[in-house]
C-alpha cells in the first residue's frame, strides 16, 4: 500500500485571546504519546513519550506513570520504551540502547533504585513482552537464520560488517523494504529464561516473524499459562508476491512450529484469550489484497468451528484487547473520519460502539475489567492517554503531556459535509478554517488529498501530515474522502483499485465544486491540491486533467506505473491494483500513468521525495519534475538525501513545511479580499 496517513477534523472551541498559529517549531516541541501499559493493580498506567529535539536534529524517549484517576505523570527513566510491568507489579521491564544495543531493562517500582540490565544478548533487541508468570521474556530480534546460537549470529554480523566490498548479491525478492536493503537477517521470535538466561529460537528458519509487511499489532502473542507462543509469519518463498501470512503456534521449547490458518489471505495479530481456550487473530480473506476487510477471528484450542466474531460489521478491525473474563473483545476499526472503540460479545451478536470521538489506539483494560485504557487523538489535539469506563461509557483524558503548549495554539474549525460524487454515490468531505478566521472574508484554499489509496483522513492530530499546519498561514483545507477510502464499507474501499484516475479523481473535483458552493468565504479561483504517495500520484494526475488549480504540491507521488512496478517492493501491491505485471497486459499501468498526460501541464508543482523512499522509488519524482521542467512549467523539487516515504528528523521537517508554505504563499496568497 502507498501509505500516506491522513489528517483529522472535529469541532473546536475557540482559543484564548493569546494564543498563536500552529507553527513547524511548536508541533516538533510536542511529546509524542505510545504504548499505554496498565499496572496489575489497576491504579496506573505506564506509557512512552518520544520528545523531538530541533536543535539535536533527533528525539529521546522516555516512560511516564500517571495515576489512572489522572493527575500528574513522573518520569520513571528518561531513556526508555516499551513499558511492560511485571505480573506481581513489583517490576516494570523496559526496552534501553543506554548499554549500546537494544536491550531489556527493569526498574523496581516500590521503594526507589536504579535501573538494572535484564538482557545482555548480541543482538538489538525488537518488540517484547513478559509471560504470565514472570520467569520469561519473548521478544523478536533480527538473527542469520542459517545461525544456530545468537553468538553465530553475532560472529557473521561482524564478518558481514568487514566484508572489503560493499557489493550486495540477491537471489530472490524482497531484496529491500519501505528504507532499508535486506542483507540476509531475518525477523525471528525467541524466548529467554530471565533465571538461567537461555535462549530458544521459537520461529526458525529462512522467514519472517512477524513478517515485513501487513501487519497491524504485535506480531506475537503468549498463551496465559505461559507455555505456548503465537506468531505470524509469510513462509512462503516469494513473500514480495503474495500477502499469504499465517498464524502459527509452538511451545516456548522451540518445537516445530505449526501453522493454525491454511487461507492464502492475511493471517495475522494473534492473540489468546484469558482463560486460554481460545486463539485471536485479524484475518483478511482474499489473496494478494492489502486492504481487504479485516476480520477478528476466533479459533478454538481444543475442538469447535473458526468464528468470524466482526462478520456482521462492514469495517476493518485495526487492534483489540480480551477482557479478563474471556466474555468479550474490545477493537477498534476505521469508521467514517473517525476510528471507534467496540466490542462484541464471544457468545455472538452484533458488534456494539462504545465510544466514537476523535482516533483511538493502543488498547488495554483494567485487571477488573472495568475500564479501557488507550490512546486517543482529535483534529485539535495530539495523542494523550484516555480511559473509558465500559459501564457507563464515558470517557476521560488521563495523561497532560502536551496540555500546556496546546493551550497556546489557536486552532481552526473544522466542519464536515457530504455531497454526491462519483457512481451518484454519497462522499464525505471537510473543511478546516484558518486561525483568526472571519467569515466575511475570501480565504485562498488547500484541498489535501490522502494516500493508501485505500487509506482515509481521520480525526487525528497527525504529527507529519497536520491539517493544522497546513491551514495556519491563512488557508481553507478542503478535505475528501474520494472511493477507495476506509471506514465507508468494504466495497467503497474496494472501489479505487483498476481505476486510480476515476472515481477518485471525479470525487477530489465534485468535492471542489461543492466546497466552494456551499462554503462563500473560500475564493475559488485560489486554491491548491496537496497530496502523499497515492495523494501525490493524484496530484500528479491532476496536473495533466485540469488547470483548476493554481499551484500543486506532490510528494512521493507516482508517475509511471511501468518504472514502478519493476523498482518497488511489494509486488503484490501492483499486480492487484493493475490486474497484473505489465509485461502481460499494461492496460491499466499505462491508463493510470500521469506522465503520459505531460503534454498537458501548466500547473506550477512542487515535487517532493526521499532517496530512500522504496515503496515509492525517488525516481518517480525524478521523473516529474524533469517532465514539467522540459514542458516550461514552474517547477522546483525538494530532495531528501537521508529521507524516506516520510521526514523523519525534525531539521529535515522544517525545511519541508517552510517550503511548502512558500510555495503556497507564492501562487495563493495575492492581495486580501
Amino acid at each position: 500500500m502507498l501509505r500516506m496517513i491522513p489528517i483529522a477534523l472535529a469541532l473546536v472551541t475557540l482559543a484564548p485571546a493569546q494564543a498563536k498559529p500552529l507553527t513547524v517549531e511548536t508541533l516538533w516541541s510536542m511529546g509524542r504519546v505510545s504504548d499505554p501499559q496498565v499496572s496489575p493493580d489497576g491504579g496506573s498506567v505506564a506509557f512512552t513519550v518520544m520528545q523531538p529535539d530541533m536543535k539535536k536534529n533527533g528525539a529521546t524517549r522516555a516512560i511516564h506513570l500517571v495515576p489512572l484517576s489522572g493527575g500528574p505523570s513522573r518520569v520513571l527513566t528518561s531513556d526508555g520504551a516499551a513499558p511492560r510491568f511485571s505480573p506481581d507489579g513489583a517490576w516494570l521491564y523496559f526496552r534501553s540502547g543506554r548499554g549500546g544495543s537494544s536491550q531489556v531493562w527493569r526498574l523496581p517500582l516500590a521503594g526507589g533504585g536504579e535501573a538494572m540490565q535484564v538482557t545482555d544478548l548480541p543482538v538489538n533487541i525488537g518488540d517484547f513482552a513478559v509471560s504470565s508468570d514472570g520467569k520469561r521474556l519473548v521478544f523478536t530480534a533480527q538473527v542469520w537464520p542459517e545461525a544456530a546460537t545468537l553468538e553465530d549470529s553475532a560472529k557473521r554480523d561482524a564478518e558481514h560488517a568487514k566484508r572489503p566490498s560493499s557489493a550486495r548479491v540477491y537471489t530472490k525478492l524482497l531484496y529491500r523494504h519501505w528504507n532499508a536493503w535486506r542483507d540476509g537477517r531475518r525477523s525471528h521470535v525467541l524466548v529467554y529464561s530471565i533465571a538461567d538466561k537461555k535462549v530458544v529460537d521459537v520461529s526458525p528458519g529462512d522467514a519472517d516473524a512477524p513478517p515485513v509487511s501487513l501487519e497491524y499489532g504485535r506480531g506475537f502473542a503468549i498463551d496465559p499459562d505461559g507455555a505456548v507462543v503465537a506468531f505470524s509469519r509469510n513462509a512462503t518463498d516469494e513473500p514480495a508476491t503474495n500477502t499469504n501470512n499465517d498464524v502459527f503456534v509452538t511451545p516456548i521449547a522451540g518445537v516445530a512450529p505449526k501453522a493454525i490458518t491454511v487461507g492464502e489471505g492475511n493471517d495475522h495479530s494473534p492473540g489468546f484469550s484469558p482463560d486460554g481456550r481460545w486463539i485471536s487473530y485479524l484475518s483478511m480473506a482474499r489473496p494478494g489484497f492489502e486492504a481487504d476487510r479485516n476480520v477478528l477471528t476466533l479459533r478454538p484450542r481444543s475442538k469447535g468451528e473458526v468464528t468470524a466474531l466482526t462478520a456482521s460489521l462492514d469495517r476493518s478491525v485495526s487492534s483489540y484487547v480480551w477482557s479478563p473474563d474471556s466474555k468479550w473483545v474490545y477493537f477498534t476499526a476505521t469508521d467514517r473520519g473517525r476510528v471507534p472503540i467496540y466490542r462484541v460479545s464471544v457468545g455472538g451478536g452484533a458488534p456494539e460502539k462504545l465510544f466514537g470521538d476523535g482516533c483511538s489506539s493502543g488498547l488495554t483494560i483494567t485487571p477488573d475489567g472495568k475500564t479501557l485504557v488507550f490512546t486517543n487523538q482529535a483534529f485539535d489535539r495530539p495523542y494523550e492517554v484516555w480511559a473509558l469506563d465500559v459501564a457507563t461509557k464515558k470517557a476521560r483524558k488521563v495523561s497532560s503531556i502536551n496540555d500546556a503548549i496546546v493551550a497556546k495554539v489557536e486552532m481552526g474549525r473544522a466542519e464536515e459535509f457530504w455531497f454526491k460524487g462519483a457512481k451518484d454515490e454519497q462522499v464525505q468531505g471537510f473543511v478546516l478554517t484558518p486561525p483568526g478566521f472571519d467569515p466575511t472574508r475570501k480565504y485562498p484554499a488547500v484541498m489535501l488529498i490522502h494516500g493508501g489509496p485505500q487509506g482515509a483522513f481521520t480525526d487525528s492530530f497527525h504529527w507529519r501530515w497536520n491539517a493544522q499546519l497546513w491551514c495556519a498561514p491563512g488557508y481553507v483545507g478542503i478535505i475528501v474522502n474520494f472511493h477507495g477510502s476506509r471506514g465507508y464499507g468494504q466495497a467503497f474501499c474496494d472501489a479505487v483499485s483498476r481505476d486510480w484516475g476515476g472515481a477518485p479523481y471525479e470525487d477530489v473535483m465534485l468535492c471542489l465544486d461543492h466546497a466552494v458552493k456551499a462554503y462563500p468565504y473560500i475564493d475559488g479561483s485560489r486554491v491548491g491540491a496537496a497530496g502523499g504517495s497515492y495523494g501525490g500520484f493524484m496530484v500528479n494526475w491532476i496536473c495533466g486533467k485540469t488547470d483548476r488549480f493554481k499551484c500543486l504540491v506532490s510528494h512521493a507521488g507516482v508517475v509511471e506505473h511501468w518504472s514502478m512496478y519493476g523498482a518497488t517492493e511489494e509486488i503484490w501491491f501492483p499486480q492487484w491494483e493493475f490486474g497484473g505485471a505489465p509485461w502481460d497486459d499494461d492496460t491499466l499501468h499505462r491508463k493510470w500513468s500521469p506522465v503520459r498526460l505531460a503534454k498537458n501541464f501548466k500547473t506550477p508543482m512542487l515535487v517532493i521525495h526521499g532517496e530512500q523512499d522504496y515503496r515509492v522509488p525517488y525516481t518517480q519524482g525524478l521523473q516529474m519534475f524533469t517532465a514539467l521542467q522540459l514542458r516550461g512549467v514552474p517547477s522546483k523539487l525538494l530532495f531528501f538525501p537521508d529521507e524516506d516515504h516520510w521526514i523523519h528528523k525534525p531539521q529535515n521537517a522544517k525545511v519541508w513545511w517552510n517550503t511548502i508554505h512558500d510555495w503556497l504563499r507564492t501562487y495563493l496568497k495575492g492581495s486580501d479580499r
